[in-house]
């Protein structure tokens, strides 16, 4: 079983940063693909990032794509989704997930979700 928790969510003026923290329990967190999804209000939720156990695969979003960075550091059990240039469409409540098998830029193979943190982005 793996316990995700969400951090550093909050209002930030369009063109703005925030750095999402996303912090995993056990002992296997390296063995772990992560991803990074969001909802916004009354939309579904969509896919934003996926990183490798290693770190060295990523895949993104086109949305975010060179405006998003996500990083992991496997001796912390933490995974970052550094935000630049915000914009009003990317206010959402940000998720994290963690599966073992899954298949880059969905959700299939995510069994493990954190709570999430809301980022707003005001215009």
């Amino acid at each position: 079983q793996v316990q995700l928790v969400e951090s550093g969510g909050g209002l930030v003026q369009a063109g703005g940063s925030l750095r999402l923290s996303c912090t995993a329990s056990g002992r296997t967190f390296s063995t772990y693909a992560m991803g990074w999804f969001r909802q916004a209000p009354g939309k579904e939720r969509e896919f934003v990032v996926t990183i490798s156990g290693s770190g060295i695969r990523t895949y993104y979003a086109d949305s975010v794509k060179g405006r998003f960075t996500v990083s992991r550091d496997n001796a912390k059990n933490t995974v970052y989704l550094q935000m630049n240039s915000l914009k009003p469409e990317d206010t959402a409540v940000y998720y994290c997930a963690a599966g073992s098998t899954v298949v880059y830029g969905t959700a299939s193979g995510m069994n493990y979700w954190g709570k999430g943190t809301l980022v707003t982005v005001s215009s």
